[in-house]
């Protein structure tokens, strides 16, 4: 566990002098937790009474904002009563009978007036609320820290999905609706809850190996960062998959970390999927589409806060650089989208594995090309991520004939201009030792106006393979443009050369 405060940096200073402002982070990064923990130390110190509460029993009520006021008096007087205060810092017995649309206000004026402590009160999953009833919520927040601001909370912090810049969407999605630029522009500062790095995931990991002796490898924690990039709940879970569904008792290694996180990806817990019920999102789409091609288009002044909505999701890393937030994230988003080409794949897996384990890669490409000739028209005509279809057949058909026993690598990423892929497949030598086969494709799309691609893709892929250190692989072209010859007249294979002097495989499609 990090304290609070680690995870909150900032926040003491902000209650102290009494402001108000707004944390915000993707889902399952900690942020109940540490609003928690923060809240129960200022209430142990003696000179806050701070509580945090969900808003989200009352995400039912959408527009009716007096149920909404209701059910948060509610949820304050329960949460107040289960924490055994003393009656001093409870609330009033009863709250004020004055007009909806103002209960919330007059309450929590009427509880401070009877508090010897200042209040500090914690709206968590405020974004749950929709409509009238949110913005009734804020305003009335609003209109106490304006107004009477002695006599109302000493400090208040709402906590979401998203920054408070963005609650207009769950206004009903009007701007106009919020009558001003920011409908909580009381706010001092916007706190966003980051993924752990390297060192807090050292830390968590030591705690662990401190309380059981059990120790993490110095790799396979990095690789464990490399993977989650410290996303919170990806940590966590890929820890619990190598200790409690795994039940790994030795020293935790790279080998563990590697099968957790395909396990974790097969497994599709509900975070993951709650991911993946983003991925029809028309504002998701238009971000994510540029970063599995690596070609962005022409764009729109919406396009900004498209990206700034994905971002707040927790899909894409935080920084300039357009790019998934972790690997993990990439490959389940990116196997999901192959969903559908994976199930009309016939093809035996181990009917491509030679007697040591190795792929028979040329054979893997040939059945490729005759999977593309049959099936690509249908598969590439997808009614969403029409951009990037031609590139997620070839990867789910790689997932396909090389997941269980292989894994497949992938680089994305806007302004790449291609998606890398690395095959490795494990296997054993005569003698007995481990090895690794290693395949490397580079993908590229011939669009509408745009020149071949074969003399750019030459130079890239001699890039990827010299970082590589490989000696050869494979460029594929899909010709996407609208005048291209059928699939069935252009797919083909032939030789070319790299500037270094390397020979590859050149799949036309």
């Amino acid at each position: 566990m990090l304290s609070a405060e680690e995870r909150l940096p900032d926040a003491r200073m902000y209650i102290e002098f009494g402001f108000y402002f707004v944390v915000h982070a993707p889902r399952q990064s900690g942020k109940t937790t540490a609003l928690l923990g923060l809240a129960r130390d200022l209430t142990a110190e003696g000179h806050f009474l701070a509580l945090s509460i969900s808003c989200e029993t009352a995400e039912q009520f959408g527009d009716d904002f007096a149920g909404v006021e209701n059910v948060l008096l509610s949820e304050l007087r329960q949460k107040a009563e289960r924490q055994q205060l003393p009656p001093e810092l409870l609330p009033p017995d009863t709250w004020p009978d004055t007009a909806p649309g103002t209960r919330l206000k007059e309450g929590l004026t009427a509880w401070v007036s009877k508090c010897p402590r200042p209040l500090v009160l914690f709206f968590d999953e405020i974004d749950s609320l929709r409509g009238d009833g949110l913005l009734n919520v804020l305003r009335q927040l609003r209109a106490g820290f304006t107004q009477d601001r002695k006599q109302f909370v000493h400090s208040v912090v709402l906590c979401g999905l998203r920054d408070v810049r963005d609650y207009k969407a769950a206004s009903g999605g009007d701007p106009k609706r919020l009558g001003t630029a920011s409908p909580f522009n009381i706010k001092i500062k916007s706190i966003r809850i980051g993924d752990f790095d390297k060192v807090e995931m050292r830390q968590l990991f030591r705690q662990h190996t401190t309380e059981t002796g059990q120790e993490f490898d110095d790799k396979a924690i990095d690789l464990a960062f490399d993977y989650t990039q410290g996303q919170p709940w990806l940590v966590n879970s890929l820890a619990w998959e190598i200790i409690g569904e795994m039940r790994v008792r030795d020293t935790i290694t790279l080998d563990h970390v590697e099968t957790a996180k395909e396990r974790l990806i097969l497994a599709r817990a509900t975070h993951l999927d709650s991911l993946i019920d983003k991925l029809t999102d028309p504002r998701v789409q238009r971000v994510l589409e540029p970063v599995i091609t690596g070609e962005i288009s022409a764009l729109d002044t919406s396009f900004d806060d498209d990206v700034s909505y994905t971002r707040d999701l927790g899909l894409i890393a935080q920084g300039k650089q357009l790019r998934f937030a972790n690997p993990i994230y990439q490959e389940v988003i990116v196997r999901v989208l192959g969903q559908r080409t994976e199930s009309m794949i016939t093809a035996e897996p181990s009917s491509f594995r030679f007697p040591d384990g190795r792929i028979d890669f040329p054979r893997l490409l040939r059945e490729f090309t005759a999977f593309w000739i049959q099936h690509g028209d249908v598969l590439a005509a997808r009614d969403n991520y029409h951009e990037a279809a031609a590139q997620l057949v070839l990867m789910a058909y790689l997932h396909r004939i090389v997941n269980g026993a292989g894994y497949v690598d992938r680089e994305v990423g806007v302004g790449r201009g291609r998606i890398d892929l690395l095959v490795r497949q494990p296997y054993e030598e005569s003698e007995g030792r481990r090895a690794e086969q290693r395949e490397a494709l580079e993908l590229k799309v011939w669009a509408d106006g745009r020149p071949d691609p074969l003399a750019q893709g030459l130079v890239q892929l001699d890039g990827y393979l010299d970082r590589l250190g490989l000696p050869t692989g494979v460029l594929v072209i899909f010709d996407r443009r609208t005048q291209a010859a059928p699939i069935a007249d252009q797919t083909a294979f032939h030789q070319a050369h790299t500037a270094s002097g390397r020979a590859v495989t050149v799949l036309r499609a």
